[in-house]
């Protein structure tokens, strides 16, 4: 059984003055500055969220099934860990054995691109995709340790009935919506901002 120092990160914790609203990255953190300062930026393109097995993108698939998408045509990608149950809970790591057990990969594409890409798609390269999306940015400087501000986000949108699927960068965050709810999304949003 190993054990953690647990006493540097307390004695840094207790000499951080409480009133500081910004993190060590410079990143806004104070709830109510974020979201008086919110602007939404929606850009053009419509993306979709897609999948291919993990064995594609790393090109160690069988014959052609090498990754076939340039990574300058990917907008963000997430590696899926296996969940099945053979591999599940086994915190060792393992990877997948069979084909059907295979990791998945997360692509966020131009929607222009995954048809091109689907539509050369073989046996052995396989590109599904759905939700066409519009990439709304907030202009603010977020924390990674900002705490309740996509939930505050997410939870307006939901109250609205839209959908959305949220990822946070480096200095911001971003929601995914629909296509045809993008400018209500947009408008509801920049409205919490009026208080």
């Amino acid at each position: 059984m190993s054990t953690v120092d647990t006493s540097h990160a307390a004695a840094a914790t207790t000499s951080t003055p409480a009133s500081t609203s910004t993190s060590s990255t410079g990143g806004e953190t104070c709830l109510p500055t974020l979201l008086s300062t919110l602007k939404i930026t929606i850009h053009p393109e419509i993306y979709v969220f897609a999948t291919i097995p993990s064995s594609h993108f790393h090109g160690t698939g069988t014959g052609s099934a090498a990754f076939a998408i340039p990574l300058s045509d990917v907008l963000l990608f997430f590696r899926e860990p296996c969940t099945t149950s053979s591999h599940a809970g086994t915190g060792t790591g393992a990877r997948a054995e069979t084909p059907s057990d295979d990791p998945k990969i997360t692509l966020i594409l131009r929607r222009e691109t995954a048809e091109r890409y689907a539509a050369h798609a073989s046996t052995l390269f396989t590109l599904t995709y759905e939700f066409p999306c519009r990439l709304l940015t907030c202009d603010v400087h977020s924390s990674l340790s900002a705490v309740g501000f996509m939930a505050v986000l997410a939870t307006r949108l939901a109250e609205r009935g839209i959908s959305v699927n949220p990822v946070a960068g480096f200095y911001h965050d971003h929601l995914f919506v629909p296509v045809e709810r993008a400018g209500e999304a947009v408008e509801m949003l920049e409205g919490l901002t009026a208080g």
